[in-house]
């Protein structure tokens, strides 16, 4: 009886499409609660603050920056061990394979940045010009899935390689550009803990408690040191012995998409809608991020793709025909995770996230709805 139950539940589980569907179930979710009722006590949730026995120790203090700066750290780590599978063995790990995802990336990031600037770069808003730049994977793989075998699967590699090297840029981006002032204590503590999983990688440790234990402390020592404690993830990520990588990605993959990244949807889109939405969006914050990512991700992508053939450095994907790359870059204008995630670190001023948000849901939505339509004509 409980396996006849259940069953459904692990078949859907196992869909490509689940993790799209589940984050846009939690972020209606969120917003509807957040505009309800409960709205103050389900606010007051997030902003609980967390005591530790340890005053000394300084750490998040609340179950948001709880869940921003310790949960998303396994969350960047799967990214990181996903990026160096693909570099070592993978996708990406010849010139051949990598220079067109490459190159599409770089006029995926480029593009948004650049037309997110166009509206802002003289206003106080100029720092969320990283906002547009991401594409979520979850999401643009999940609605690529629902064209079924009507999408070659080379292009479906193609976007899985492109969203890789996104998230790259977006975690270099993280690092260098949304870092507040450095400590340089903690920064040479991290360096040296670094150095330490570095040596016992290429001394082929195995344990991978031996990797943990560190990597912990190098979680504390970043997060004090004003670089995001996520970064740690991906730092991490690099010293794990690529023979357990496979296996790791396996095991994380679930708890990642189905508990966490829900859960980071679920706190970080707990938006209160003004009372005018149409006013809220009615800024250059929101046209920056609607134009990033709706117009510059596919202008980008086709762009610089465009570029790669014509200088025969790459070759488009197999079966492919530049209208499928147009969809494809529509669909990569689906931000979400990485664009929220972004957003609370380029803007500390609450009412700036609130319109930031709002713009990155929109944007994601119409993304993902245009390209789906116009690749479904297109194939």
């Amino acid at each position: 009886m409980i396996r006849k139950l259940l069953s459904p539940i692990y078949q859907f589980l196992q869909d490509s499409r689940a993790v799209g569907i589940i984050l846009i179930i939690c972020t209606a979710l969120s917003l509807i609660l957040a505009n309800s009722a409960w709205q103050q006590a389900y606010l007051a949730c997030w902003d609980t603050v967390v005591h530790i026995p340890v005053p000394a120790l300084h750490l998040p203090h609340t179950v948001l920056h709880w869940i921003n700066d310790g949960l998303m750290v396994p969350f960047f780590f799967l990214v990181g061990m996903e990026i160096k599978r693909e570099v070592t063995i993978g996708e990406l790990s010849s010139i051949g394979q990598s220079l067109l995802p490459v190159f599409a990336a770089l006029g995926g990031m480029i593009c948004p940045a650049l037309i997110f600037s166009l509206f802002n770069g003289h206003t106080p808003y100029t720092n969320g010009w990283g906002i547009p730049m991401a594409t979520d994977i979850a999401f643009s793989l999940g609605i690529l899935s629902l064209l079924g075998n009507r999408v070659p699967l080379s292009l479906k590699i193609f976007l899985t390689a492109l969203a890789i090297i996104d998230d790259l840029g977006a975690i270099i981006t993280i690092a260098i550009f949304y870092t507040a002032g450095l400590q340089l204590g903690y920064l040479l503590a991290a360096a040296a803990i670094l150095i330490l999983l570095i040596i016992l990688n290429r001394t082929k440790v195995r344990p991978l408690w031996c990797y943990f234990i560190p990597g912990i402390l190098l979680w504390y020592c970043i997060y004090n040191s004003g670089i995001h404690a996520t970064i740690a993830g991906v730092l991490l990520a690099t010293c794990i012995p690529l023979p357990k990588i496979s296996r790791l990605i396996h095991q994380l993959h679930d708890p990642v998409n189905f508990v966490i990244m829900p859960i980071f949807a679920l706190s970080n889109t707990a938006i209160i809608f003004p009372a005018d939405i149409w006013q809220s969006l009615n800024t250059s914050i929101s046209y920056g991020i609607l134009a990033g990512l709706i117009i510059g991700k596919p202008l980008g992508i086709c762009l610089f793709s465009f570029v790669a053939t014509r200088l025969r450095l790459a070759t488009l994907p197999d079966g492919a025909h530049w209208g499928q790359m147009l969809g494809i870059g529509m669909i990569a204008g689906i931000g979400f995770t990485m664009s929220i995630f972004i957003a609370t670190l380029a803007y500390t001023a609450a009412d700036w996230q609130i319109t930031s948000k709002i713009a990155i849901i929109a944007a994601s939505l119409l993304s993902g709805l245009i390209g789906y339509i116009f690749l479904k004509r297109a194939v």
